[in-house]
């Protein structure tokens, strides 16, 4: 597991959208702010 120092840049990742199209972090840079949420299940011990 790596870490990242607060103020890094996010490595590039890339997902599926909810309309089924692969979206890449890289995608955004310079064009638009991205936050990052990491959001645990609902009714789950975190």
């Amino acid at each position: 597991m790596a870490i990242i120092e607060a103020g890094a840049d996010a490595p590039d990742f890339s997902l599926e959208s909810q309309d089924s199209e692969t979206i890449k972090l890289s995608d955004y840079r310079g064009k638009k702010n991205v936050l990052l949420v990491f959001y645990p299940l609902d009714f789950t011990p975190t």
